[in-house]
């Protein structure tokens, strides 16, 4: 598929995905959303992919909001019908991955900005990061997992104080409450997502894809259950049967 909105590159077993459409800061449309749904099916299905990495053009946004033009005269129907569709085809998705997303937090990311940020498995960001849920100042709430991903990441209190304020947060700010995994300068953020998905692609796929599995239900009743299950079933797998045979060996294992 061709994309008007997005650009993908690939390094070894990495894609990258870049947000292009820096005349709006990356907001996110209805055609961005459709073309990043298609672009992470795509990368899911890609067997020689292994981590894709989420970011957008320029130095000032990663994803500054929603397009508020597409939907400023919806009525209520097509409002929960827009973030449901939003959530299913996009958040979602990238949340339950079959390998490890991670965001690269350029700049803005604000309202469906950041909610696209949470939805991803790990978020690095740059030094000029800023980060909120402005939604509340137009007289709505998040609509695409804000209110659900967001407490999960850094608590109940701290999430109802930026969702109720609407303020923004800077990358430093957001790593001490645990939105940010880490922070680096804007030049140094890509080269730090290249080495650290690096680092993942050389562990089993098979595993990683089990572990996303069962961190997502961390929050759950059936975490746990989860957890015993997959660990049994890998043993059937030959990403597991490699790993303790080079562990013995003394040799890198080859996945």
């Amino acid at each position: 598929m061709s994309f008007q909105n997005i650009i993908i590159n690939k390094e070894a077993a990495i894609s990258i995905v870049t947000i292009n459409r820096p005349e709006s800061l990356n907001a996110l449309n209805a055609q961005t959303i459709e073309e990043l749904s298609q672009a992470f099916s795509e990368i899911e299905a890609d067997e020689n992919c292994r981590v894709a990495i989420l970011t957008g053009s320029g130095e000032k946004s990663f994803v500054a909001g929603a397009d508020i033009k597409e939907f400023q005269d919806f009525n209520s129907g097509e409002a929960e019908n827009l973030a449901k569709t939003g959530q299913d085809k996009l958040f979602n998705k990238i949340e339950n991955l079959n390998k490890p997303v991670i965001a690269a937090v350029n700049g803005f990311a604000l309202g469906g900005g950041l909610e696209l940020a949470m939805s991803c498995h790990i978020r690095y960001a740059s030094d000029n990061a800023k980060l909120g849920l402005p939604e509340v100042t137009l007289g709505l709430i998040p609509g695409y997992g804000g209110t659900q991903r967001l407490p999960k990441l850094v608590g109940k209190g701290l999430a109802n104080e930026l969702i109720f304020s609407a303020k923004m947060i800077s990358g430093e700010r957001a790593k001490e409450i645990g939105l940010a995994n880490e922070v680096f300068p804007l030049e140094e953020l890509m080269p730090e997502c290249m080495k650290l998905a690096t680092q993942i692609s050389r562990n089993s796929p098979l595993a990683i894809t089990k572990a996303i599995a069962a961190v997502n239900l961390s929050d759950t009743e059936k975490g746990f259950e989860k957890e015993i299950k997959s660990f049994g079933e890998l043993f059937e797998m030959k990403d597991k049967q490699e790993g303790v045979l080079a562990f013995l060996e003394k040799r890198k294992p080859q996945f």
